[in-house]
């Protein structure tokens, strides 16, 4: 797992005690880490480029039904 994996488990148990607690703030902060984190490792490298073609998939499926064709009448 390495030292990459014990840095994202540490920052995934944070954000857990933080919302356990209450503290809004503090969970989105260590969970932002552990995200930061995954991201750096070679196995997240590629969740950004997905994330971004997901969205781009939406975006024109989508497309028809904000701006497609022009109402008939």
């Amino acid at each position: 797992m390495g030292i990459i994996g014990v840095l994202i488990a540490f920052a995934l148990v944070g954000a857990l005690i933080c919302a356990k607690s209450r503290s809004a703030g503090g969970a989105v902060v260590f969970a932002g880490i552990a995200l930061a984190l995954f991201i750096a490792t070679p196995v997240g490298a590629g969740l950004p480029g997905m994330l971004s073609d997901f969205v781009s998939a939406i975006s024109q499926a989508a497309q028809p039904l904000t701006n497609g064709s022009k109402a008939v009448g």
